[in-house]
């Protein structure tokens, strides 16, 4: 038996982009990023390491990430990691890694904050999306190593 199962609470790097396709679904890709903090033993000074993920997820996911996601939003993610090979413009061979989404709740913006009072209910903190249920086609390799934001 084996589980490949990864949770993330972060914030976004970049708004999602929302790809339609011909079979009437759609994906929305973006960043995430997660903090992890701690003390150099030797310094005492407070360490803070940056891990950026890129997260895609599907119907009806992606519609609702496309509306109510915004950079900085914080987000709570349950998914799968994936990889991928592709050949890039030049013909290099090259892996994309990245986290398919099943299931998200909506946090708040940076840092927790909730956001504006602006915000359509289901944006509100808390709120958790119905898992995609829908057939998830495969994305082009080469937008999705596009979007790096290193």
């Amino acid at each position: 038996m084996s589980v490949n199962k990864v949770t993330l609470v972060g914030n976004l790097g970049k708004d999602p982009i929302l790809k339609k396709f011909d079979n009437g679904t759609s994906a929305a890709q973006f960043t995430l990023a997660t903090n992890e903090r701690y003390k150099d033993k030797t310094t005492g000074e407070t360490i803070t390491k940056t891990e950026w993920h890129n997260i895609v997820m599907y119907s009806p996911l992606a519609e609702i990430a496309e509306k109510f996601l915004k950079k900085g939003n914080q987000v709570y993610l349950e998914g799968k990691i994936e990889s991928r090979d592709y050949t890039d413009k030049d013909g290099i061979q090259k892996r994309f890694t990245e986290i398919r989404v099943r299931d998200m709740t909506l946090l708040g913006g940076p840092n927790g904050n909730s956001g504006s009072s602006e915000m359509p209910p289901p944006a509100q903190p808390g709120y958790v999306a119905q898992k995609s249920t829908q057939a998830e086609p495969a994305l082009p390799a080469m937008e999705a190593a596009d979007d790096l934001p290193f």
